[in-house]
Formats: structure tokens, C-alpha cells, sequence
């Protein structure tokens, strides 16, 4: 479909604290879970880590130059809760961390870019988490204090934030299968409810005491895949479709836009609970009074979607855990483009499918996009067309959502920026616009060809159609340009052999075969020599038996 986004802020991008600021024990800060996690032996792909990152705790003015380039006219990013409270309470606030933040802010405005705050995206203070972390009531409160902070500090500069990002990922991932830092099991459901309250503790702190000097909007950010059945046309695979999106983006979207958790939720962990001989679900339940207080709060919906699910139901019999109350299995199509992530396939009609689903669901609130993108693995390649189909495609699935089927979405996202420390997986996985060369110790960012794509969706805010000419948005010279992959020097996966500039796995080869000739060489002079020597020996025997000839 080709047309312009009507949106003020239809392209942003973003980053997260922990992946790319790096200065993990700088100026103050103290330790988080995701420090913890990440110096734990085969907790993390190929045991990286977050020290250094990319180092953008160092390089403000490079990256928010790269963003000038890009010409974004927001950009997310979250805080580190530990820089700016190292034990995580207001006891010790460390100003060199805040004055961070202040210097980030300050440069975006200055370039006339509007900053977007993350106040959580799970790096937890270590020092809360000893005390239980996300299991322990105490911490909404502790959430509340260090929000008032943020608000407090840099709210008059800041008009849009977000409480916590993706709770799901933090409940389920670090509180249910251990994968993420704390590295907790079967304890999803207790953390997720906290993770709610903390949430609308946060929110109406904001809308009680600063939405009226600030004039912010402030909401939470919800990921979800989309599920389609296997079978269209089965009836359960239709239903398991239907429960892996309630047990995904339900569990948290319900609580906050229509007061408590989904009713097949509720339903299922507790027969399931009960069953298993449990006084009590494993679900918890929200009283009246905290029902009243976390529905209506949101000022948007927030969502980070990357990709499309086939269910089918699965009996896991009486196993008492989250998939086991699932009760859905997930596979792909075979058809469907894969990436750098296991669980990632390029599926664009999945993006408008959800935010339709959200419309109908949810009552058609503003819908802000907040992440979107796709990974690689291995060698970089900085002409990356399948990042190009993928941003071209999900976005143009959100054009159609928008002016087809009337959703209210308001913004887009792409993630990310640049290469990054992508949590369990380290630096294997590359969702950026921008390569980090980490051989390199001043980590240059390097643009993709992505880059000069999604700069020119940016400047057009959309798709401009054909028909009507070349729109003035596609006259200017683009400012981002990615550097030839031939050209002499480029320092990513070229290198200088012989005066010609191959890859490492060509370099390789071409050395391999040069080794060979030189053997080969080596073997045929002594194998010339040898033979000279040969002949001289027969030349001087024949002589000598000639002068014998001649003297008989």
C-alpha cells in the first residue's frame, strides 16, 4: 500500500540501559540482577557481558549525532535504576548517574529530538532483589519512590513515558523458566502481579502530583506475538490460538484496560491448582480495591511485537507451571523467513492481525509501537535486504491497519539503533541499524544499508505513492550513507589481502590455496633439482666410460 503516514511521530528509535551504556561499576552505580546474571558462568551466549557495551555512557554526542543523521524525531531509551539509586531505595541518590540521564536529554532536545523514558526494562537493583526482588510486595513501593525521583528530575523535559517494559519478559522468562536474570523458576504468576501494582503505583503517582505542571502521557508497554491456529480449521486449534494470546498479551493488558486478569485464566490455573490438591489457585487474585485502582491506568497502549505463532493445544497433563495452563504448542510455517533468533520469522500480516486484535478487544485506545525488528547472526552483512523487507513489510501492515481497519495507531518503532548486548544471547544476535565493530576499541557505529532505508521512511513519514511524482521527500540527498562494502580499509568483515579486499571466510581460502602453491612450488624445484642432479651423474658416468672406450 502506498501512501503517508498522517502521524507526528510515526518514526522513533531506541535503546535500552543495560545493553548499550556499558560503565557497569562507574561513578557510582551499583550492581544489578542483569550484572549478576551476566557474570555467571553459562547464563550468557559465549559469557558476554554488559561492561562495556557500546559504550554510550562515553559517547552521548557520537550517538546522538548518528540519530541527527537518521533524522528520528524521538528516540527511547530507558534508565538504569541501579545508576541512579545504586541500592535501589531513595536512602543514596547518585547524582553523577542522574546527571547522565541530564546530559541525554539535554543533547536529544538541543537536536530537537524528543526524548521517551523507560523507567524499568529488568535491571533491578541486586540489592532489592536479595530481599526478593519482584516476589516481595515491598517493591511496588520501592517503584513508586524511584519514579518520583525520574518525575521529580527530568519530568519538565520529558513529555512520554513508559512504567515498565515488556513485564512479561521479566515474570516469565526471569521468574518462570530462568533464562533471564534473577534466574528464577515457577514463581511467574507472583512477580507478575507485583509487576501490575508497581505499574499503577507509578502512574498514579505521575497523574496525581506532575501530569499537571508536566503534560506527559505515561502507560505501560505489553509484547505479544500474534497466534494463528495450525488448522484454520479445527476447533481446538482455533481455541489454543485464542488462549496462548490470553495467556500472553492478556495477562497484563486485561488487568490494566478492563480491571483483572482474563477469565480464561483465572478459570483454568485454578481448576488446574485445585485439581493438583492446592487450597487455593496458583493464579493471585486482586482484591476490589486494587481491581479499582490498576484498571484505567493508561494513557496509550504500548506494544512490542516482532512476530506470528501457530497453536495447537498440548496436554501436559497435571504439570503445575505456566505452559502446563497454557496448555498450546507453538510451531512455525515452513514457509516463513527466518533471522538470527530462533523464535523470530518474518510474518507482517501477524503485526496488523494484533493491532486489529487490540482495537476490538481493548476499545481502540492510542496504540504507540514501541518496538519492531529483526536479527541476524554470523558475519555482518551491511547490505541487509531481509532487514529492509522486513521494516518495509511490518510497517506497511501497520499502514493498512491504520487506514483500513481504523486502528488509532499513533507511532512506530524500529529496534534497534544499533548492534547491542541482546541479554542471554550476548552480542550474537544483531537487530541494529548500525554495526558496532567490537574489534575495534573505540566501537564505531557503522551504518547498514537499513539505515538509509529506514532514513528515507523517516523523511517521508511513510510510503509516498508513485503515481503522484517524486515527492519532495525523496528530492533531498539522504544524509545517512552506508560505506561501499568494496571499498579499501572498511573494517567489518573485508580484509586487506594481497591488495584486494575479501571477506574472512574468502581471505581464508585464497590463503589455503597460496600455501599450496608454495609447497607445490617448493616440491617441484627439488624435483628439478633432483633431476639435474641425476643427469649430471649419468652425464659424467658416460664420460667417463667413453675415455675407457677410447683407451682400450
Amino acid at each position: 500500500m502506498q501512501r503517508v503516514f498522517a502521524m507526528a511521530a510515526f518514526v522513533i528509535l531506541l535503546f535500552f540501559s543495560f545493553q548499550i551504556e556499558g560503565s557497569w561499576r562507574a561513578d557510582g552505580k551499583g550492581l544489578s540482577i542483569w550484572d549478576k546474571f551476566a557474570h555467571t558462568p553459562l547464563r550468557v551466549g559465549d559469557s558476554d557481558n554488559g561492561d562495556i557495551a557500546c559504550d554510550s555512557y562515553n559517547k552521548i554526542d557520537e550517538d546522538i549525532e548518528v540519530l541527527k543523521k537518521l533524522k528520528v524525531t524521538h528516540y527511547r531509551f530507558s534508565v538504569s535504576w541501579s545508576r541512579v539509586l545504586p541500592d535501589g531505595t531513595t536512602n543514596n541518590i547518585n547524582e553523577a548517574g542522574l546527571n547522565y540521564y541530564h546530559r541525554l536529554v539535554d543533547g536529544l532536545k538541543a537536536a530537537n529530538i524528543q526524548p521517551q523514558i523507560t523507567l524499568y526494562h529488568w535491571d533491578l537493583p541486586l540489592e532489592l532483589q536479595k530481599v526478593g526482588g519482584w516476589l516481595n510486595e515491598t517493591v511496588v513501593q520501592r517503584f513508586r519512590d524511584y519514579a518520583d525521583v525520574l518525575f521529580s528530575r527530568l519530568g519538565s523535559k520529558v513529555k512520554f513515558w513508559i512504567t515498565l517494559n515488556e513485564p512479561y519478559i521479566v515474570a516469565n522468562l526471569g521468574y518462570g523458566y530462568g533464562t533471564f536474570a534473577p534466574g528464577i523458576f515457577n514463581k511467574q504468576y507472583t512477580a507478575a502481579h507485583n509487576l501490575i501494582k508497581a505499574h499503577a503505583e507509578a502512574w498514579h503517582l505521575y497523574n496525581d502530583t506532575y501530569r499537571a505542571t508536566q503534560d506527559g502521557l505515561i502507560s505501560i508497554t505489553i509484547n505479544s506475538d500474534w497466534a494463528e491456529p495450525r488448522n484454520p480449521h479445527k476447533q481446538e486449534d482455533v481455541d489454543a490460538a485464542m488462549r496462548y494470546l490470553q495467556f500472553f498479551i492478556g495477562w497484563f493488558a486485561h488487568p490494566i484496560f478492563k480491571g483483572d486478569y482474563p477469565e480464561i485464566m483465572k478459570s483454568i490455573i485454578r481448576r488446574r491448582s485445585l485439581a493438583a490438591g492446592l487450597p487455593q489457585s496458583r493464579l493471585p487474585e486482586f482484591t476490589p480495591e486494587e481491581i479499582s485502582r490498576i484498571k484505567g491506568t493508561h494513557d496509550y497502549f504500548g506494544l512490542n511485537h516482532y512476530t506470528t505463532v501457530l497453536a495447537s493445544p498440548y496436554d501436559l497433563g497435571n504439570q503445575q507451571d505456566y505452559e502446563g495452563d497454557r496448555g498450546t504448542r507453538q510451531t512455525h510455517d515452513r514457509t516463513w523467513i527466518g533471522s538470527g533468533s530462533f523464535w523470530l520469522k518474518i510474518t507482517p500480516f501477524g503485526f496488523r492481525r494484533l493491532l486489529k486484535f487490540i482495537k476490538e478487544e481493548y476499545g481502540n485506545p492510542a496504540i504507540y509501537v514501541t518496538e519492531n525488528g529483526i536479527s541476524e547472526r554470523g558475519v555482518v552483512d551491511l547490505n541487509d535486504v531481509f532487514r529492509i523487507y522486513y521494516y518495509e513489510n511490518y510497517i506497511n501492515q501497520g499502514l493498512k491497519a491504520r487506514v483500513l481497519d481504523e486502528v488509532n495507531l499513533k507511532a512506530y518503532t524500529a529496534w534497534s539503533l544499533m548492534d547491542n548486548f541482546e541479554w542471554a544471547a550476548g552480542f550474537a544476535e544483531q537487530f541494529g541499524l548500525f554495526f558496532v565493530n567490537r574489534s575495534d576499541p573505540d566501537l564505531p557505529r557503522i551504518p547498514k544499508n537499513s539505515a538509509l532505508r529506514y532514513a528515507t521512511i523517516i523523511n517521508c513519514n511513510g510510503f509516498p505513492d508513485p503515481a503522484n511524482g517524486t515527492h519532495e521527500c525523496l528530492k533531498p540527498e539522504p544524509e545517512v550513507t552506508p560505506a561501499p562494502t568494496e571499498e579499501p580499509g572498511y573494517p567489518v568483515d573485508k580484509v586487506n589481502f594481497l591488495g584486494r579486499q575479501l571477506s574472512a571466510d574468502d581471505a581464508e581460502v585464497s590463503l589455503y590455496v597460496l600455501f599450496g602453491f608454495l609447497l607445490a612450488s617448493i616440491f617441484g624445484i627439488i624435483g628439478f633439482a633432483y633431476g639435474l642432479l641425476t643427469t649430471r651423474k649419468k652425464v659424467k658416468k658416460a664420460s667417463k666410460e667413453s675415455v675407457k672406450m677410447d683407451r682400450m
